[in-house]
């Protein structure tokens, strides 16, 4: 086999079990490797430490598979540890109407691999040379598993950095079982919404915000919301569905909105409980002008795209995720509820209450932490992959 040999005293990082390799750590190739082959990895002395796929276009050369040196990761190994990864998730894996994360990549000893799951149907993204050259087995083990059909969502950018395709056929389409519904329905207690699993964002919905938004929805009896960055209308389902006097969905997209329109009927078929209002609208400029007209609420949250998809993104993120909550924090009445969140791994999550307290002193308003939330249980964190841990939530009260 092929072998990647460190540099000396390179290796602690595999040793320590962190899936990542970069290529300054990558002292030569013994061999030929196309990307996503399986190169045996080995310190300068010539010792095994495991398997993994490598990756000649990035600066993560090689994404450790195996650490066993006993056992080189193959198109059985890949297909085991997809089998292990839906065995953690347990009943809620393929249960009618569930949306669960099956695969969460380097927490799951599946690098680049993302694989959701909506009422069966298991949607994925494969984002590393490794995954794409797995696919078949990957999506094979899904369907093994229980899975209706696999569909392939992986139309990300950070693709181009593997120097894989990010349009057509190679990076979208049926893997297994053919096409999945034009939407397909999911519950989250008594919210019921319809996945777009083909347009929608990311795999077609922001499972990761689920114990969010009961947080959040448990807050919002009585309340005037508004729901910003709303996307499908989840945070604003929550609320109403939490008893909210009135909840106002925010977003760019007018065909999200839309979509938010119909989970509303979806989930109160005889009417919103509540009053309801879906705004297309960029947010910074709309809260501005709820600012300007002197609008205020009682709760708001936000929960914005990506600003940062690096570290050397983070100076300009930093400012986008303190204008917008100064601009949110001016709007809330005392009393008020701010739910407040960061999606992006290069904000750290000290950094992030910085921003925010930052914020709150440029706005002169007290708040309180009533609360903290994190990615859903079914996006895991490996101790050994710290960087598995990106979406930071901040439920602050003003006083």
């Amino acid at each position: 086999m092929t072998t990647a040999y460190l540099r000396a005293k390179r290796e602690w990082t595999v040793l320590h079990r962190h899936p990542w390799i970069f290529s300054g750590a990558v002292e030569r190739l013994d061999g030929d490797a196309g990307p996503g082959d399986v190169v045996r990895v080995a310190d300068a002395r010539g010792e095994t430490l495991g398997y993994g796929a490598w990756s000649p276009h990035s600066q993560i050369r090689v994404r450790m598979l195996s650490f066993d040196p006993r056992r080189p990761a193959d198109a059985a190994f890949v297909a085991d540890a997809v089998a292990a990864s839906v065995a953690r998730r347990g009943a809620a894996a393929f249960a009618p109407h569930a949306g669960t994360r099956l695969v969460h990549g380097e927490s799951d000893g599946l690098p680049g691999v993302v694989a959701d799951c909506y009422d069966g149907w298991c949607v994925v993204q494969l984002a590393s040379a490794g995954a794409e050259k797995f696919k078949d087995a990957i999506a094979a083990a899904l369907v093994a598993a229980g899975a209706k059909g696999v569909y392939n969502r992986s139309d990300v950018d950070s693709r181009l950095h593997e120097g894989l395709a990010v349009e057509g056929a190679a990076a979208t389409g049926p893997l297994a079982g053919g096409e999945p519904p034009e939407l397909i329905e999911i519950h989250e207690g008594a919210v019921k919404c319809f996945v777009d699993v083909r347009r929608g964002h990311k795999t077609g919905f922001y499972l990761d915000q689920r114990e969010a938004r009961a947080c959040v929805g448990a807050l919002a009896a009585g309340r005037d919301c508004l729901n910003c960055f709303s996307y499908t209308g989840g945070f604003g389902l929550a609320c109403a569905a939490g008893g909210a006097a009135r909840v106002e969905n925010v977003d760019l997209s007018a065909p999200a909105l839309a979509l938010a329109e119909k989970n509303f009927a979806l989930t109160f078929p005889g009417g919103a409980p509540c009053e309801t209002a879906f705004t297309c609208a960029d947010v910074f400029k709309y809260l501005r002008l709820c600012r300007d007209r002197g609008r205020q609420f009682d709760m708001i949250v936000l929960d914005p795209p990506k600003f940062a998809d690096t570290k050397g993104q983070l100076m300009r993120a930093t400012r986008g995720y303190k204008d917008v909550n100064l601009l949110a924090m001016k709007l809330l009445k005392p009393g008020g509820v701010l739910a407040t969140f960061s999606c992006s791994g290069a904000m750290t999550q000290d950094l992030f209450d910085k921003v925010c307290a930052e914020a709150a002193f440029d706005a002169k308003r007290d708040f309180q932490v009533i609360a903290r939330t994190r990615q859903a249980a079914d996006h895991p964190v490996a101790l050994s992959f710290p960087e598995g841990f990106y979406l930071k939530g901040l439920v602050l009260r003003a006083t």
